[in-house]
């Protein structure tokens, strides 16, 4: 049975990207039973927030916190060693620190559906929370994620296709930001469009893994499949600069590193106990550092998030499911720059021409 399985990994993972992406029947983190995903853009698109509910009794959870700068809520409670084990909801947020009042709208939707963590004084929803530092892309307007942006998120959660590029935590996100290391100089960092992505990847056996992205990164995303950068910090001509280069090159200076911060969230299936959900965390991380170089880095906060639905009849194999898990998270770190689109007049990567060829 074992030896099935691993044939049965292998021939996902050797499957053509292309299939991989194409597949109409492909729908992200949503492909995975029990989940919904919802996003609420405040007006203007410059910011948002995106919330992602686990039904019925809600999932395991746990989480892996690499990046040293981060806004997070809940966090600890995802210890192994601690008490809770099931999550209601995890909310993914713009707007820096304020952005975590999201989550208390999100609490408010759940406990009027009589959901959460039950006391004997009524229920208290699990509601985990990380935010991604998009202020300068707000700007001057100050707008930030309130209870109302995490409750009409969450009313509006679906286990549909899921939106990507320039939508709820992703409407404010940038990619390519290394600039600032090298350049004081504002005008010389030249980001580029970030965004939301998803991914998933379903085995005959019926173990589904799937994986959400806020890609708000310090670094470049780059492609793992081709190694070509998708989208990431620019010369003066407008073209890549490739930040792997460029840390080769150049001695970084004086000057105050941008705050960045790329979030993710995976899902499976498989019936996994809350230490074992940590470790697929824990190795769908890898998916982020194959896809943004360079990541966790001093000015990120990266923070991935697991859930497991438990309603796969299927004996897991850890390994298999933190190795999808860290493939997911990848491809919906690429996506979700491919899918965005040029705004607040940074151009996205179909602007430069630089998608990869399985999207087109």
């Amino acid at each position: 049975m074992r030896k099935a399985a691993f044939l049965a990994v292998f021939a996902v993972l050797t499957m053509t990207a292309d299939a991989q992406t194409r597949r109409p029947e492909q729908k992200g983190l949503t492909q995975v039973p029990g989940i919904r995903v919802g996003h609420f853009t405040l007006p203007g698109g410059l910011t948002g927030c995106t919330v992602v509910l686990a039904d019925g009794e809600g999932a395991i959870g746990g989480v892996a916190q690499r990046g040293p700068a981060p806004g997070t809520r809940e966090t600890d409670l995802l210890n192994p060693l601690n008490m809770v084990e099931r999550v209601n909801a995890i909310v993914l947020s713009g707007g820096s620190a304020f952005g975590l009042d999201s989550a208390q709208g999100v609490m408010r939707y759940l406990e009027e559906k009589n959901v959460g963590f039950k006391t004997g004084a009524g229920v208290v929803p699990i509601v985990p929370a990380a935010v991604i530092f998009d202020l300068p892309f707000i700007g001057a307007s100050k707008m930030r994620p309130t209870a109302d942006c995490g409750y009409k998120a969450a009313a509006a959660a679906s286990s549909g296709a899921v939106q990507e590029g320039n939508v709820g935590a992703g409407a404010g996100a940038t990619v390519g930001k290394l600039g600032a290391f090298f350049n004081s100089n504002t005008a010389a960092i030249r980001p580029m469009k970030g965004g939301v992505g998803t991914a998933s990847v379903a085995l005959p056996s019926g173990l589904i893994v799937g994986a959400i992205a806020v890609v708000n990164s310090l670094g470049d995303v780059i492609d793992p499949a081709t190694g070509q950068v998708v989208a990431g910090m620019r010369n003066a001509d407008g073209k890549l600069a490739d930040a792997r280069k460029v840390l080769r090159a150049g001695v970084p200076g004086s000057a105050r590193p941008i705050e960045n911060t790329t979030l993710g969230i995976v899902a499976t299936n498989a019936r996994l106990t809350k230490a074992q959900v940590s470790r697929v965390a824990s190795m769908a991380d890898d998916g982020l550092a194959r896809a943004i170089y360079p990541a966790h880095t001093q000015a990120d906060g990266d923070t991935v998030f697991a859930l497991a639905t438990g309603n796969w009849s299927g004996t897991p194999d850890l390994t298999i499911v933190g190795g999808l898990a860290a493939d997911a998270m990848a491809e919906a770190i690429v996506r979700a720059v491919v899918m965005a689109k040029s705004s607040g007049g940074l151009p996205s990567a179909s602007d430069l021409g630089t998608v990869p060829a399985r999207f087109r």
